[in-house]
């Protein structure tokens, strides 16, 4: 067999070589490839050195082709040795067939190879399942490794536009792990790695709303868990269910920026609901204050880019003064851009301000109203960034005063700029 995809080369003349995974299932799926990972049957690694391939990691016999840079590994067995992400043993030497190798895959349209000539190596019914649009795994051995029950909702936010659903006894055999405490191993790094990939798609909601059915998201972020079944205000929210809402947020940040911190600050952006007392539901006054210690939990356990955490926590205590920034006072104004550090973080702000607009736009009925706030605050916001603050505190009779005539000035700005609205 030659090399697939990738061409004859020197370096591959003679092995036999398979293009497997995601180049396969997504080029089937006619959809773009970016990666290309190729399997070695038959090889050893003092074979693939030989020929001036480079391996990388010391766990896993995979090599980088000398010229491409594409992956090459070895075909290869796992063994599960103890609980969580890393307790695998690693078997690779030229008896393991390819049909071994795409065994231990997650999913059925992922256990696809295509060989030199094009033709399809379809061990396991994975070209049926894409067909038919399923998620399904491989074989029991899926449940050894809790990674994939996050892979798996990834997978089902990527191709939630294509239709595809779990099969059930995947689902039911995510739920098993769950029980089991599998994914209480989860290494903290990579739940965050796995999240923010979802966060990056074009819908992300169907990643978290995986994670929630299959009893994961419980474990991992009972903050976002606890929001369903949770009322708001029908007036203000027709959808009701505040998870429900959240989950159209996430969706809505996803289509306004590409940007992971304002999405992430959407998924968070009201915790604080999930903690509201009892008795005064469905109002949830105070809610933005109270979810800021939750979204440092959150940050704190997945070990989440301080810039995620700070942007989070800006639009959590900050998005309801947003919303109604044409009943502020002045004073009031200028407070929120201040407590926003918006002068000394103007890109900052403005991503609040998009996260904002999700917000009010991730409401059943809502998507395509405008957001006139946003616009009103960049209005305000440029008007007193252009104040000369040098000038005014050289104006100021002594130094204590600065900071009080600084405050004026700002102030009497904004009255300004809010004249012909007013």
């Amino acid at each position: 067999m030659g090399d697939g995809e990738s061409g004859m080369s020197e370096a591959t003349l003679g092995l036999r070589t398979y293009l497997v995974g995601g180049a396969v299932r997504d080029g089937l799926l006619g959809r773009p490839v970016h990666e290309r990972d190729y399997i070695v049957v038959g090889a050893t690694a003092d074979e693939m050195l030989a020929r001036g391939f480079q391996q990388v990691g010391k766990d896993f016999p995979v090599f980088l082709h000398p010229q491409t840079k594409d992956e090459y590994a070895l075909a290869r067995t796992e063994r599960k040795t103890a609980p969580g992400y890393h307790g695998f043993q690693v078997h690779a030497d030229p008896g393991v067939t390819l049909e071994q190798d795409l065994l231990r895959r997650d999913l059925t349209i992922n256990a696809l190879a295509r060989d030199a000539d094009g033709s399809i190596v379809d061990p396991y019914g994975g070209l049926a399942d894409l067909q038919a649009r399923v998620l399904r795994h491989v074989s029991p051995a899926f449940a050894e490794d809790p990674v994939r029950i996050l892979r798996l909702a990834r997978f089902a936010a990527r191709f939630c536009d294509l239709g595809f659903t779990i099969a059930q006894e995947t689902m039911d055999l995510m739920r098993s792990m769950v029980a089991r405490g599998e994914v209480d191993a989860l290494v903290p790094e990579r739940v965050w790695q796995e999240m923010s990939r979802a966060l990056g798609e074009a819908r992300p909601s169907p990643f978290f709303e995986v994670l929630r059915a299959c009893g994961a998201l419980e474990r991992l972020m009972p903050e976002l868990d606890r929001l369903w079944g949770v009322p708001q205000p029908e007036r203000w929210h027709p959808e009701i269910d505040t998870g429900v809402h959240v989950m159209l947020v996430v969706d809505m940040a996803a289509r306004l920026t590409p940007d992971l911190e304002t999405r992430f600050a959407a998924l968070c952006h009201d915790l604080g609901k999930g903690t509201t007392p009892a008795e005064i539901l469905p109002s949830h006054h105070g809610h933005e204050e109270r979810g800021l210690g939750l979204i440092d939990d959150v940050c704190e356990r997945f070990r989440i880019p301080v810039r995620c955490r700070e942007l989070a926590r800006i639009t959590s205590a900050l998005h309801g003064l947003v919303h109604k920034i044409d009943e502020l006072r002045a004073g009031t104004v200028l407070d929120l851009m201040e407590r926003a550090d918006a002068f000394r973080r103007p890109g900052r702000f403005e991503r609040m301000l998009i996260a904002c607009e999700a917000d009010f736009r991730g409401r059943a009925g809502y998507a395509e109203r405008d957001y006139p706030q946003a616009e009103t605050l960049r209005r305000l916001f440029a008007a007193v960034a252009e104040i000369d603050v040098g000038a005014v505190a050289r104006s100021a009779p002594e130094p204590r005063l600065i900071p009080q005539r600084i405050r004026e000035a700002r102030i009497a700005v904004i009255k300004k700029a809010r004249a012909p609205s007013e």
